[in-house]
């Protein structure tokens, strides 16, 4: 059996990425902590923790299933022969010994061995080499490869992980890195805060036990209460939860995402490469007319056509458009052949009385300039193929002999009605599309022009250009004719010269390279098996107007994520001030556990949670990490400088020291998540329904709870749930003087040193 790897998590991996963490240790290690003083109150934030990572389990499996029902839909088939019978099954149902039937698009999914038939592969997945390599009966085929052209018939003889393909597959995830902005940015935080919070937590349980002779209970309390703050426990729950939504959203438009994090990367495109067949139009060729182009030659050249389209191997969409059209004929018997390839861009079948009948490209069998005529069907955005014939020698390694021209043949191909919409949106958002075609510039340049594409006229034949000019055209052109497939590479890799990000669609063997140079590799559901492999998304109904939605989804995500971290980095970043200043002054954290944990809850996560699902497709141009702390910053510093504020006070004798049921407690406690909401509005900003919603709930929400807490604490059940002192009327005075301070403090590094930089 023929087990091949699933493109999703298993379900262990995902218990395993969630539950093992760095943040589920060290709070775990906090918890064993206050366990072990009895501090049963502040352990409710383990609650929340677990609660946490129950939603993202759920969210990550349900992701899960979503994608692989929709793989069955984009998995590969495999045409096998056993007992002289033809039949397709799936790949993981190929065995030893099955003869696998291959031809031009096929991936070939198991190790083989040719027993009957030529073909040229592409090793390119496997290599990195794009070179055609031609395999003939006796040599060897290797899984992960594509075949180019031609047709066999070939033996498997290695199935699931001893295939080549699954080596390198295993191989390759040794050191393959997670290319998501998102979550390098978060082990950046985590390896920051795994950095600061032993050292801190260790100094502050030292001073508080033994320089301030603090009980074993007070002391591993304030310090826990310090090292709670400084974690933003809910942050990969936010993404990973956002990134599911996102790929159930996705799969309801018939897109399989291959790669999770593929959304976030396409949220930051700024250029799509788009192919010209099976996106602009709809992939469904049909021959208009056959223009004669030799007097007396049109009954010999369907003879010609029909011998030619019975022995030939091509299957691509152009020869599917030919065998509809033209009638097939025994007239003339095979003697030799040369299947078609992007990289000729012609076929050709010699036949027993000496004849070589050619069709192709018309750069290819006409260099000289074309009739007008035939010029002015290209310039309709039609696609010509010419015929002809020759009595020399025709060679696969060589450019072909003089051709004696038969007829023109014309193809057309319907523009996708969506079409100009699609272009038009991209234009308005700022992403702007290059077409990248093998076809003739000057047909791909009208079909685009119908399209909608902007900049449709400036159009450049790539066969023209050397490597060496490749940067100084790649910017200042729209469609690019005559691609072969390393220019198409080449072309993604100018991009990124450029410092553009780039999404690629794809259909073809001929694709691949540049699938995989692109950031965000996409490929339509009617492409090849090897296309369809190697790409992060799947258009399943080869729509690519849809990518409209990947888009906005990319884009929700990141920028959701980044304006809730600005609300969650706060905590984190006044927490570590905070300690500093304890530290500095032998002064104990001014919090306890619990009264953290109602933070996390209600100023976190409730509004950072229900925003994560906000549409959101406002064009990405900041990077997360930066930006999240631009936005936290000034009201993290501003609790610092109320803190210092305090501490003057406290030693001017006009405020009580802190602790718990302390008025110094309840007024910085009133403060911080005053503070907080403070950067609640700001990631609501500017504010609609549900952002406002958002804003006042959380507020209310907040001050009702804490105004709760007091209450049962003197009232009915008399429990002391947030340890904090009912504040005086002096307190809260108090309490609106340091808001005032906090507000302009707050306001002023906005507007100055954490100002957004306008581009």
């Amino acid at each position: 059996m023929n087990r091949q790897e699933k493109i999703t998590k298993t379900t262990g991996q995902i218990l395993r990425e969630n539950i093992c963490t760095l943040f589920n240790l060290l709070n775990l290690l906090i918890a064993v902590a206050l366990v072990y003083v009895h501090a049963w109150s502040n352990l409710f934030f383990i609650f929340v923790i677990a609660f946490n990572t129950i939603i993202g389990i759920a969210q990550e499996i349900k992701a899960k299933r979503l994608i692989e029902k929709l793989s069955l839909l984009s998995a590969p088939k495999a045409e096998v022969e056993r007992n002289g019978k033809v039949q397709e099954i799936a790949v993981e149902e190929i065995e030893l010994e099955d003869i696998l039937l291959l031809d031009s698009g096929k991936q070939i999914c198991a190790d083989a061995t040719v027993v009957e038939g030529t073909v040229e592969v592409n090793e390119s997945l496997l290599t990195g080499e794009s070179d055609a390599i031609l395999k003939k009966t006796g040599d060897s085929l290797l899984s992960g490869s594509s075949v180019i052209s031609g047709k066999c018939r070939a033996q498997v003889i290695h199935v699931g992980s001893d295939n080549y393909a699954a080596k390198i597959a295993r191989e390759a995830k040794k050191t393959k890195a997670i290319n998501s902005e998102l979550v390098l940015s978060m082990r950046k935080v985590t390896k920051l805060t795994g950095f600061f919070i032993v050292p801190l937590g260790v100094l502050l349980f030292l001073q508080a036990y033994l320089m301030r002779d603090n009980s074993l209970y007070d002391a591993v309390v304030t310090t826990s209460a310090g090292l709670l703050g400084m974690l933003p426990k809910g942050l990969y729950l936010l993404i990973s939860i956002g990134l599911a939504a996102g790929i159930v959203a996705l799969s309801r438009k018939n897109v399989l995402v291959q790669d999770l994090y593929s959304l976030e990367n396409l949220a930051h495109v700024d250029v799509l490469c788009l192919d010209k067949t099976g996106t602009l139009t709809e992939g469904k060729m049909q021959v208009e007319a056959v223009i004669p182009l030799a007097d007396g030659a049109e009954a010999e050249f369907r003879k010609l056509m029909g011998s030619f389209l019975q022995n030939t191997t091509d299957n691509n969409a152009t020869f599917q458009a030919l065998n509809e059209y033209f009638t097939w004929s025994d007239a003339y018997a095979q003697a030799a052949s040369v299947p078609f390839s992007s990289d000729r861009k012609w076929s050709a079948i010699t036949f027993a009385h000496g004849v070589t009948f050619v069709v192709g490209a018309p750069e290819k069998l006409c260099p000289s300039e074309l009739p007008e005529q035939l010029r002015a069907h290209m310039q309709a955005g039609k696609r010509i193929l010419l015929a002809g014939i020759t009595q020399e020698t025709v060679s696969k390694q060589e450019a072909l002999p003089k051709i004696q021209l038969l007829a023109a043949i014309t193809i057309v191909d319907p523009i996708r009605k969506n079409a100009p919409a699609a272009m038009e949106y991209f234009r308005s958002e700022g992403v702007a599309v290059k077409i990248i075609s093998g076809d003739n510039p000057v047909t791909v340049s009208a079909i685009a022009a119908q399209a909608g594409v902007p900049g449709a006229e400036k159009y450049i034949d790539m066969s023209q250009i050397g490597d060496e000019d490749i940067d100084a055209i790649v910017e200042t052109h729209s469609v690019f004719g005559r691609v072969t497939p390393v220019q198409k590479k080449q072309l993604v890799e100018a991009l990124h010269r450029k410092k553009h990000t780039v999404a690629m669609t794809g259909d073809g063997v001929n694709d691949l390279l540049a699938l995989k140079e692109a950031d965000c590799s996409i490929a339509v559901g009617q492409g090849s098996d090897a296309a369809r492999q190697v790409a992060q998304l799947v258009l399943l109904d080869s729509d690519f107007s849809v990518l409209r939605d990947v888009l906005m989804q990319g884009r929700r995500v990141v920028n959701n994520i980044t304006k809730s971290a600005g609300v969650f980095f706060i905590k984190t970043l006044y927490s570590i001030l905070l300690c500093a200043i304890c530290l500095v002054t032998n002064t104990p954290f001014p919090f306890i556990p619990i009264q953290i944990t109602l933070i996390d809850l209600v100023i976190e996560g409730y509004p950072s949670f229900f925003a994560s699902f906000e549409p959101n497709a406002k064009k990405v141009t900041t990077r997360f990490l930066p930006e999240a702390i631009r936005r936290a910053a000034p009201n993290a510093i501003a609790i610092g400088v109320c803190f210092v504020l305090y501490l003057i006070l406290y030693a001017a004798g006009i405020i009580g020291a802190g602790g718990e049921n302390t008025q110094a407690n309840a007024l910085l406690y009133l403060l911080i998540g005053t503070v907080g909401i403070m950067g609640v509005f700001k990631m609501c900003y500017p504010m609609n329904r549900l952002r406002a919603f958002l804003a006042v709930t959380t507020a209310v929400g907040h001050y009702a709870v804490v105004a709760l807490c007091l209450f049962l604490k003197d009232h009915i059940l008399c429990l002391d749930i947030l340890h904090m002192a009912v504040p005086t009327g002096t307190t809260l005075l108090l309490f609106v003087l340091f808001t005032a301070v906090s507000v302009l403090t707050e306001r002023l590094l906005s507007c100055t040193v954490f100002r957004k930089k306008t581009a």
